[in-house]
C-alpha cells in the first residue's frame, strides 16, 4: 500500500512541473503531459488526483491554476509557513541563505544559537541566543522548528522544543531523534545519504 507520505511527495513533484508549465505559457495540462515528463503512469496521476479531490476533464484536462491552488491547499502552504532555525553554524547559514524556500511559501522567520558572538537581532532574519527560544516561538506561533546543532546537544535542544508549541522539526544533527505523540520529527542524515549514493553508484 502506498503511504501517505509518498502521495504527498508526488504532489510535491506534481507542483513543481506544473510551475514550469505555467511559466511557459500553459494554462491546461492532461495527465498523458505530467507522465511522460515524471516518467510515471497517467492512469497513477489521475488516481493520486482523485484521491485528493483535484478535479479535470477528459476533454480539456486539467487547469492549472485550479490543480495548484488545491495543491498549496493540500501540502498547507497557501500561507507563509514560518520556521524557526537552532543552530547557525555552516548548515544553519546555508539554509538561512537558500532562496527556494520563498517560492514554497516557507521563511526562516529567526535563528537561534548558544553561541553569543553569532547573535545579531537586527538581522534579516534576527538571530537570538537560545535562551529567547520558547518565548519567540510561542509568542509567534512558530509550529516548525529546524535542527542544526552538533550532535551532542541535539537531545538536549529536543528537550528544549518539547516545551513549546512547536508541531514539527526538521532534523540536520547525524543523531536520529525519534517522534512523539505531540511532535513529529524529520530525520536528514546527509552523510548517511552521500553514502548510500556513492554505494549505489559503484554496485
Amino acid at each position: 500500500m502506498i503511504s501517505e507520505k509518498e502521495k504527498i511527495s508526488r504532489l510535491l513533484s506534481y507542483k513543481n512541473l506544473l510551475i514550469r508549465l505555467k511559466s511557459l505559457g500553459f494554462i491546461r495540462v492532461f495527465s498523458d503531459n505530467l507522465a511522460d515528463t515524471l516518467g510515471v503512469s497517467a492512469s497513477l496521476i489521475r488516481k493520486d488526483f482523485s484521491y485528493f479531490g483535484i478535479t479535470g476533464n477528459q476533454r480539456g484536462g486539467y487547469h492549472i491554476d485550479t490543480v495548484l491552488e488545491k495543491i498549496q491547499e493540500l501540502i498547507g502552504f497557501e500561507n507563509i509557513q514560518k520556521v524557526a532555525l537552532i543552530g547557525v553554524g555552516h548548515i544553519g547559514k546555508a539554509l538561512i541563505q537558500y532562496q527556494g524556500f520563498k517560492i514554497e511559501n516557507i521563511e526562516i522567520t529567526a535563528g537561534f544559537d548558544i553561541d553569543r558572538n553569532k547573535t545579531d537581532e537586527s538581522g534579516n532574519p534576527p538571530i537570538f541566543h537560545i535562551e529567547k527560544f520558547c518565548e519567540y516561538v510561542n509568542t509567534n506561533n512558530i509550529m516548525i522548528a529546524i535542527l542544526a546543532v552538533p550532535d551532542s546537544v541535539a537531545h538536549s535542544v529536543l528537550e528544549l522544543i518539547q516545551k513549546t508549541k512547536i508541531e514539527g522539526v526538521l532534523n540536520f544533527t547525524p543523531i536520529e531523534l525519534k517522534s512523539t505523540d505531540n511532535l513529529k520529527v524529520r530525520n536528514i542524515d546527509i552523510k548517511q545519504e552521500l553514502a548510500n549514493l556513492i554505494y549505489q553508484v559503484r554496485k
